[in-house]
């Protein structure tokens, strides 16, 4: 099996077709990540790191995109279609991490100071085991829950305060703005650092749509709170994230409502199930969701070495 370097968005347009046709061929099987975890995270690699550095790719004879590997920070993930796992890609792509995190830490100590992060369904018993074979131990933190939804039958409407609308981002004129309201809601952390720029590149990426990036709007015209949709056309599920209320806006129900107008678009776009992760620590994240008709059916555990 060849490997390489990401080279450009015909790559991550062929990572996408390998998620959406692995989930077809697998019964929908929850470790293969959805197309919009996928942009999301290429983003994130696309704004502070650099993707012919940090993406690895792996074809077959034909040339065709069988796996992938990618390092953010410090966390390592794979994706490999089902008739090529535990065929040499796993260790590899293992190996091309644990290298390129070394070099990374040689350059500069202390951004690579963390240590290696990866992780696996807790139903995924095979990468599981591969791991701790390696030296991974499960932290016992940061853990995801994975929920769903049925969009099969009516989406409820939701309530606004007076002045209030939820609707699709406007353009690129408002990528400022939207990049703002991320800024309020995740600093300190890494994806919290994306300016107006950063946002309007994210906007040409394969799979963004602005309809689908909604967003609940003040008065004054200040994104209030927002919700990423992803739809994977294939499988017919779609994806909610990231999510998200500035500090000033919480507790109104505007989060509430930017979901339930996702889905209602996402169920208009044909799809008939959606999606959505969380820390399974977040308490008030998962109120919300079950609120809206959302049931957890997986974990997805962090492992470190």
């Amino acid at each position: 099996m060849a490997s390489r370097a990401y080279s450009d968005i015909d790559d991550l347009l062929q990572m996408r077709e390998l998620l959406m046709a692995a989930r077809a061929r697998t019964g929908n099987d929850w470790r293969y990540a959805h197309i919009g975890l996928l942009a999301w995270d290429f983003f994130m690699v696309a704004c502070h790191l650099d993707p012919r550095e940090h993406i690895r790719l792996w074809h077959d004879a034909n040339g065709r995109l069988v796996g992938y590997a990618m390092l953010g920070d410090e966390q390592l993930d794979w994706q490999v279609l089902a008739e090529h796992e535990w065929s040499g890609i796993e260790d590899e792509a293992l190996a091309w991490g644990e290298e390129l995190l070394a070099d990374l830490w040689r350059r500069d100590p202390v951004r690579w100071e963390g240590p290696l992060v990866a992780g696996a369904r807790q139903d995924d018993n095979r990468k599981l085991a591969f791991l701790e074979e390696h030296g991974f131990r499960y932290r016992g933190e940061f853990a995801e829950v994975n929920m769903i939804r049925s969009l099969d039958g009516p989406v409820p409407e939701a309530g606004l305060p007076e002045g209030f609308q939820v609707r699709g981002l406007a353009g690129p004129e408002e990528a400022p703005e939207r990049a703002a309201a991320g800024q309020d809601v995740w600093q300190p952390f890494t994806v919290g650092d994306v300016t107006g720029e950063q946002y309007a590149a994210f906007m040409c990426l394969p799979g963004y749509d602005r309809e689908l990036d909604v967003v609940a709007v003040a008065p004054d015209g200040t994104i209030a709170s927002y919700v990423n949709c992803w739809l994977d056309q294939v499988n017919r599920i779609g994806d909610l994230g990231p999510v998200g209320a500035r500090p000033a806006y919480r507790r109104r129900s505007l989060t509430r409502a930017v979901l339930l107008e996702g889905m209602r678009r996402m169920q208009a776009a044909g799809m008939d199930r959606a999606c959505v992760s969380t820390g399974i620590d977040n308490a008030a994240a998962r109120r919300l969701y079950e609120g809206v008709g959302f049931e957890v059916v997986n974990r997805y555990l962090d492992y470190v070495r």
